[in-house]
């Protein structure tokens, strides 16, 4: 009677790394693992793992996240250090918080200013470079996202959306408690989104 050989410390190392990030894992993190490039080239072509863009694989039989897109892109935006840098924002975010109806073509992306990559940027992306404070960002679907109040006052320096529906987000995003009024009383904000949040706090009393 066959039966399958039981994993080994390597392959549970890679699970537990892959399960953190909803099956995936990029080519550095496997190589830190042990797994060199004859080992992945083999793991591919077994169907063992799915290469699903340069440097980043996925495990086959691992179940596929509710937003598989964002987790690929998220670990897309990393830096030497194989440290992914990005932070879903803008009208991503506010798609995400489901404080808007729209659908953007492209996945808002906010990456570090000195951010850069030796390869041509994904035309599903839209990068925006900027730092990103902790205190602005949560996680959704396994990955940094912009909290509403962030996003809301992001578009509205941008100009992407009329004003009325920012405002219309703003008012939502309050009776929901995703913005209390402590952080719209804390927020260390730029002269900018300051202005902006004036604005529209103007316009929703």
């Amino acid at each position: 009677m066959l039966t399958s050989s039981p994993p080994s410390e390597r392959q549970k190392e890679l699970y537990q790394l892959a399960e953190s990030q909803g099956g995936y894992f990029t080519a550095k993190q496997a190589a830190a693992l042990g797994y060199a490039s004859n080992k992945r080239i083999y793991h591919v072509r077994a169907h063992n793992w799915i290469r699903e863009h340069r440097g980043i694989y996925r495990l086959a039989l691992f179940p596929e996240p509710e937003r598989p897109d964002l987790i690929l892109w998220w670990l897309w935006s990393r830096d030497r250090s194989d440290r992914p840098t990005g932070v879903f924002s803008h009208q991503t975010a506010l798609g995400l918080h489901d404080l808007t109806d729209t659908n953007p073509a492209k996945l808002d992306l906010s990456v570090p200013k000195h951010f850069r990559r030796g390869v041509p940027i994904p035309e599903v992306l839209r990068l925006h470079y900027g730092d990103v404070a902790a205190e602005d960002r949560e996680i959704l679907h396994g990955v940094p996202v912009t909290n509403s109040l962030r996003a809301i006052l992001d578009v509205w320096v941008e100009g992407s959306l009329p004003k009325p529906v920012l405002r219309e987000a703003f008012r939502e995003g309050m009776k929901r408690g995703n913005i209390t009024k402590t952080q719209v009383a804390t927020s260390q904000l730029d002269a900018e989104r300051a202005s902006a949040l004036t604005e529209i706090r103007k316009g929703t009393k």
